[in-house]
């Protein structure tokens, strides 16, 4: 059953322009009565020349910037109203920022669906009664720029400047809901970008930020590197930087569940390899983890099982004791 009624109508008309620019710290300055200007917040920005493109029109409640960045990532729309500017900030679906907008503003919510198909009413999953949770994602359609893969905080990973720049992770220095994070960029199968996950290197929480559209469960992180590396054989680990740390010891063929669970699309996507080395953290939740998923996975395909000692990642482990654990293979 829906847990949550969302009504586009009243997002759009209980929450203001400014009132979400005060949200992301956003300064713009006053033009004249309802026109505002500043620098673009959008992720999608990187025309150095316009400085000062982006626009709000406070009586309409609609914004647009004008740079070439921006216009081309969107596909010649130059604006939009709230919803749109969240989508964008959030990298999520309208539906999920309508939703962000009710819980950020406290915006009143219907408690049952109207049957009017223009009302902006719609269900949970944003498609509709009876449809399902997507099991693929939309490639984005923008790229971070400035990404520094020489921040000091890879170091302190025991990540080297090559393997990061391999990964294309670095700090995100620019505008956004990923600026002061380390960034690291997602891919399909086809090696094409999903999503930029988020870690914090300042002890701030959430630890790792995802974009809310992003359904993890439906992708093996640094799965089109492993595919391209030819491998018979493929190494399964927990988090993004266990993939980093693995194929900076000389395994490029590794993905991650990003987590400790495996989804049935997840299975799938592994099954199209001859074998399986799980490589799971050393703790209750990877133990359980990888005993899970070798039992789904032994009827289909040579599952081996590395055990880490108590506590330990591989993110932990030096290239020496990767491959003492893993060998040749």
């Amino acid at each position: 059953m829906p847990s949550e009624w969302i009504d586009f109508r009243a997002v759009k008309e209980s929450v203001s322009m400014e009132m979400i620019l005060a949200h992301y710290n956003v300064r713009v300055r006053k033009v004249n009565q309802t026109y505002l200007r500043g620098k673009c917040p959008l992720p999608s920005h990187t025309s150095k020349e316009s400085g000062d493109s982006f626009g709000v029109h406070a009586g309409k409640n609609v914004w647009a910037c004008q740079s070439d960045s921006c216009v081309k990532a969107r596909r010649g729309r130059k604006g939009g109203n709230v919803l749109d500017f969240v989508a964008l900030m959030e990298n999520c679906s309208i539906r999920e920022a309508a939703a962000k907008l009710q819980d950020w503003f406290r915006v009143a919510s219907p408690a049952t669906p109207t049957n009017d198909k223009n009302s902006g009413t719609v269900f949970p999953d944003g498609t509709g009664e009876g449809s399902k949770t997507p099991d693929s994602n939309r490639p984005l359609e923008f790229t971070l720029k400035d990404v520094n893969p020489e921040h000091e905080y890879f170091a302190k990973r025991g990540i080297s400047r090559e393997a990061a720049s391999v990964f294309g992770a670095g700090f995100f220095p620019g505008r956004g809901s990923m600026v002061g994070r380390v960034v690291i960029p997602i891919h399909d199968r086809e090696g094409r970008l999903l999503a930029y996950a988020g870690r914090s290197i300042d002890g701030s929480e959430p630890k790792y930020k995802l974009p809310a559209g992003f359904h993890k469960s439906a992708e093996l992180y640094n799965l089109h590197r492993a595919h391209e590396s030819r491998g018979e054989c493929v190494i399964v680990v927990e988090g993004f930087f266990d993939s980093m740390k693995v194929h900076q010891a000389g395994y490029p063929s590794v993905v991650a569940l990003m987590g400790s669970a495996m989804s049935e699309k997840q299975e799938e996507l592994l099954a199209a390899f001859q074998k399986i080395i799980l490589m799971l953290d050393g703790d209750e939740a990877g133990r359980e983890g990888a005993k899970t998923i070798a039992e789904r996975l032994i009827h289909r395909i040579f599952v081996r099982v590395v055990d880490l000692a108590d506590g330990k990642q591989p993110d932990q482990l030096s290239a020496e004791e990767i491959r003492s654990l893993l060998g040749s293979i």
